[in-house]
């Protein structure tokens, strides 16, 4: 009977510590129909709420990697009953119409509160496409936005498949409802929807692969396909831009953010900054508490002048981290130029130039109140300082990046070089450029002279930079940034700082390729710098450490040399030629020589990713300055004759070949833009086509075809390597 089957389920109940949820579910089940009394209903779902939430906090403030699901019985006991398959996901789709916004947030409270705690919770409504389609309809209710926004971006998060923000009724109408922070948070998933999947490891991706997957794939991605329907909704970019570049005194009052959070604990992950906000909302509290007996001692207290300001910055700053995001992922998609032609004529350089001292580098005295990033002694406002420097890489019109007296001096620099200017320079439209006596190149130059030397910034502060001289070389941009010490300062944390980490020295190999390319002017600064035997050699040893980290700077040196070689007639040029180290170093045949055998013998086919492919061309460089010369056999024959001393005919030569051959099928692709390959080396790509095809020339009989070198013995150009 059911008494019987009542008192069985609260004694196992009681024994099994469910807390009396399965009849809670029960209640649940009996009221999940139109003609319920939902303020019983309310009650029944305030009390799981309860439940739920508190094993959701301890989640959230402890190591999640450490937690396991057993450590959260009453979700476990909730999922196990069908708590979320059954009558609460019944009510939140079906019913929802029919009651108040607080029967809403309980429901989507309950939801998040399981996802928070049994994953298996979230990819089972991550599954439900209908049920993640209905959540985007209820962001259109302000009470409930910031809730369902989060549980989204949740259940976006473990989704198999991408969702197409196509399929989001009425996606222009709901996107153009939004204000200026619902906008904000809305990127948050949008950032999930329009990235392709594990973008962030994209170098470790081998090139074999990949090429492999865009032919599986010749139609664009579902991620690709998003990004067009968001720069269809009108207005879109640029209320964007409006966001990213709005100052902190034009931002919403704090106290809204507050009630919003005491709601949603979660909508930041970072529990510093969490608790931050609660201890300004507590001293506020206690403030309007006491105002009357103590409000002397409250209205000077360091804390409250300095906290809310600070949270006030720290709210924006997240804001801003999201949308900048969403701008950098549309800057690298398909749709990049006309991104690029939108941000420029809204501004927003000039607006992020404005906002650099103040909230994108902001610094701190150690009087301030900090909240920290990833490590203690952190003064600076991080994480928006890194996506703004990855933006700032993606970004084409590099002369917005300057001020009118700084392209000025550009203009200068070519007449009295009696060149050019060059076409893009004279093109730039004036109105849209940087305000103020700094463009946000220049600003940007400054932080990084300030960073330690093992600062992670460094990187991404030295690619963005970098972006600046990419592409066809321009003796103004590089004088440009010599006259402001960055040569100097490169050199610097090469051989003087200690600096160790890898990935912050390749970024100043590169850097320093590009600027001292072709210009007779750096190599005679680096002479100047370099003016001892041990800092040549310093600099040398960590050249050769890592030859995949500094590639591109031995490129540079290798065809600067060339083309200073054809210039003889020009005194200075000679001058140089006679005087500098790293110019003599590479002139003696033996170490370019060295440099190309490391260069083959360190990648191959299967191991090739963007990071690395670049000594593929390195080396292709060498040999093409090589065979204009009349060079090349001379070379290809080293390389033998390296491979027999080494005791492994044959393997050097081989795994060239195959490079080669990939090469042709990677480079030649009709999607492929070699514009770079031509840009970057003043020579033309016909000529590296030219050049690898007849490395690649199956005649024996021809001295400038690798096959030429291989004895019979160890011949391996017949097995296809490209289709393993």
């Amino acid at each position: 009977s059911l008494p019987t089957c009542q008192a069985l389920l609260q004694e196992r109940d009681k024994r099994a510590k469910w807390h009396g949820i399965p009849e809670l579910l029960q209640k649940l089940r009996e009221s999940s129909h139109p003609n319920s009394d939902l303020s019983h209903t309310h009650s029944v779902l305030k009390e799981l709420s309860s439940l739920l939430s508190m094993e959701a906090m301890s989640f959230v403030t402890e190591d999640r990697k450490s937690a396991q699901e057993s450590t959260f019985p009453n979700t476990y006991t909730f999922d196990l009953f069908g708590g979320v398959d059954g009558p609460l996901l019944f009510m939140s789709v079906s019913l929802v119409p029919a009651v108040n916004d607080d029967l809403v947030k309980d429901c989507l409270s309950v939801l998040y509160n399981c996802c928070i705690c049994t994953e298996g919770v979230t990819k089972s409504l991550a599954a439900r496409d209908d049920f993640v389609l209905f959540l985007f309809t209820l962001m259109t209710n302000k009470k409930t936005f910031l809730q369902t926004a989060t549980l989204i971006e949740d259940i976006l998060g473990v989704k198999k498949d991408m969702i197409q923000l196509e399929g989001i009724p009425n996606l222009s109408g709901l996107v153009q409802s939004f204000d200026q922070q619902q906008l904000a948070n809305f990127c948050r998933i949008l950032s999930v929807t329009i990235s392709e999947p594990d973008v962030r490891n994209d170098d470790k991706h081998t090139l074999l692969a990949k090429n492999a997957q865009q032919k599986r794939n010749a139609s664009p991605s579902r991620a690709e396909v998003n990004q067009v329907t968001l720069l269809n909704i009108p207005g879109f970019i640029e209320r964007l831009c409006k966001l990213a570049t709005r100052k902190v005194s034009e931002a919403t009052g704090a106290s809204n953010f507050l009630q919003e959070l005491e709601d949603w604990y979660t909508w930041l992950d970072n529990a510093l900054v969490l608790d931050a906000l609660m201890q300004m909302a507590t001293e506020e509290a206690e403030h309007s508490s006491t105002e009357s007996s103590d409000e002397s001692s409250m209205a000077t207290s360091p804390l409250r002048h300095r906290l809310p300001q600070s949270m006030k910055i720290v709210h924006e700053i997240m804001y801003k981290v999201e949308v900048l995001y969403v701008l950098c992922v549309l800057l690298m998609g398909r749709q990049r130029n006309q991104v690029h032609k939108m941000l420029a004529e809204f501004r927003l350089i000039p607006g992020l130039n404005n906002l650099f001292d103040k909230l994108i580098w902001r610094k701190y005295t150690s009087s301030d109140h900090v909240v920290h990033g990833q490590n203690e002694n952190c003064d600076c406002s991080p994480v928006i300082s890194l996506e703004f420097n990855k933006h700032f890489l993606y970004f084409r019109n590099k002369y917005l990046l300057l001020n009118s007296q700084e392209l000025n001096e550009l203009s200068a620099i070519s007449l009295k070089a009696n060149i050019p200017e060059v076409e893009a320079l004279v093109n730039t439209d004036r109105s849209l450029v940087c305000d103020g006596k700094k463009g946000l190149l220049t600003r940007l130059l400054a932080v990084m002279k300030r960073e330690p030397p093992d600062s992670s910034f460094r990187f991404w502060q030295a690619r963005a930079v970098e972006s600046f001289l990419r592409g066809a070389t321009s003796y103004a941009d590089q004088m440009f940034l010599l006259k402001r010490g960055l040569l100097e300062h490169i050199l610097f944390c090469i051989i003087d700082s200690g600096c160790k980490s890898r990935d912050v020295l390749q970024s100043y190999f590169d850097l320093l390729g590009e600027l001292m390319k072709f210009n007779i002017d750096a190599f005679k600064r680096f002479n100047k710098y370099v003016s001892t035997d041990d800092k040549f050699q310093t600099f040398m040893t960590q050249i050769n450490s890592s030859l995949v980290d500094s590639n591109m700077l031995v490129r540079c040196i290798v065809l600067s040399l060339d083309r200073f070689e054809s210039q003889t007639e020009d005194v200075k040029v000679v001058e140089v030629l006679s005087e500098c180290c790293l110019l003599s170093y590479m002139a003696r045949v033996e170490n370019r020589l060295s440099f190309l055998f490391r260069l083959v013998n360190v990648i191959n086919v299967q191991t090739l990713t963007q990071e690395n492919v670049s000594c593929l061309n390195t080396s292709l460089v060498v040999l093409m300055l090589a065979r204009r010369r009349g060079k090349l056999p001379f070379y290809l024959n080293t390389l033998r004759e390296k491979e027999y001393a080494e005791k492994y005919p044959g393997c050097l030569l081989n795994n060239f070949h195959n490079l080669l051959r990939f090469w042709q099928r990677h480079y030649l692709n009709k999607d492929k833009d070699s514009t770079c390959l031509e840009n970057s080396s003043c020579i033309p790509f016909d000529y590296w086509k030219e050049t690898v095809s007849v490395l690649l020339g199956s005649d024996r009989t021809s001295l400038c075809a690798i096959a030429s070198y291989i004895d019979e013995p160890f011949m391996d150009l017949d097995r296809d390597l490209l289709e393993d």
